[in-house]
């Protein structure tokens, strides 16, 4: 019976996703035109090329991150593209009253909302756990509890609008690796707030959908920094992870995969069947030396 297993759930993995990435799927960049979108951590990487792509859809932007300057030129830029309308509210999401700001911001502009955008990240890096349990607490509260709170305010207008809500996630996530407990600790919590509350959409007939991202190594600024000492690798282009993110959002996909070489199903099934020899081979890609203590 194991045998079986074994050779079935690697089938099943690759059959799940040809059919989440089967080009029947179409985009159009149709569906995101004059759609009210908050993105947040929009003033670099990730967010910043999903705000120039919504811009050139002619979407209304409501941008967040924590610096104001950078914010301000990603909003003068996404007019140049072709925004309906950009505008931006600067603030870090620690700070408890952000989320209530920016949804009462969009529901005054635009009388309502049709994609969140989930996207931020707190400051973090690749090292061994020193044993700071404030900042455990202070990252948790960045990365998983203010999505939480901004999907709960956003909510009632996604409801109206039959709208989206896009968690940006990574693999980390879903395979603990070494030197990121804190930060794979509040991805873990993503996923599994926001698959369960999908379940319960679903049981309630409520017509949201939740999209999360799984992500591997991007090309922004802050990842390479962090990451190119320690893993050798070529990072995935951020300007197509963004768009690969606005088409799953588009299309209510329940996942996004990528880049696809390194983030797919049969990673994750593999990670099941043999756990111990898929960490085995994270732990052989690092340059341990270039990790801080």
């Amino acid at each position: 019976m194991g045998w079986l297993v074994k050779i079935f759930l690697p089938l099943l993995g690759a059959a799940l996703a040809f059919y989440f990435y089967s080009e029947s799927e179409s985009f159009n960049e149709e569906m995101l035109r004059g759609k009210r979108v908050i993105v947040t951590g929009a003033s670099s990487g990730i967010g910043e090329q999903m705000a120039y792509h919504l811009a050139r859809m002619e979407a209304h932007l409501l941008l967040t991150a924590r610096t104001e300057a950078k914010l301000q030129k990603v909003v003068e830029r996404c007019l140049e593209l072709g925004a309906a309308s950009a505008r931006y509210i600067s603030g870090s999401m620690d700070n408890r009253t952000l989320p209530q700001e920016l949804v009462r911001e969009a529901e005054n502009s635009w009388g309502g909302l049709d994609m969140l955008i989930l996207n931020h990240i707190g400051r973090s890096g690749f090292s061994y756990f020193s044993g700071d349990v404030e900042r455990v607490r202070n990252l948790m509260e960045i990365n998983f509890v203010s999505y939480v709170a901004l999907a709960t305010a956003a909510l009632p207008m996604l409801k109206e609008s039959e709208g989206s809500i896009v968690v940006v996630s990574s693999m980390a996530g879903r395979i603990g690796g070494p030197f990121t407990a804190p930060y794979s600790a509040t991805k873990f919590a993503l996923d599994g707030f926001f698959s369960s509350l999908r379940q319960e959409f679903i049981i309630d007939k409520i017509n949201v959908s939740i999209t999360v991202c799984i992500l591997g190594y991007i090309n922004t600024e802050s990842a390479v920094r962090a990451v190119s000492p320690i893993i050798t690798d070529t990072p995935a282009p951020k300007e197509e992870c963004a768009l690969e993110i606005l088409r799953g959002g588009a299309l209510r996909r329940r996942e996004v995969h990528y880049p696809r070489r390194a983030v797919s199903s049969m990673l994750l099934l593999v990670r099941n069947l043999a756990p111990e020899f898929v960490e085995s081979v994270i732990r052989n890609s690092y340059h341990v030396e270039n990790v801080r203590r």
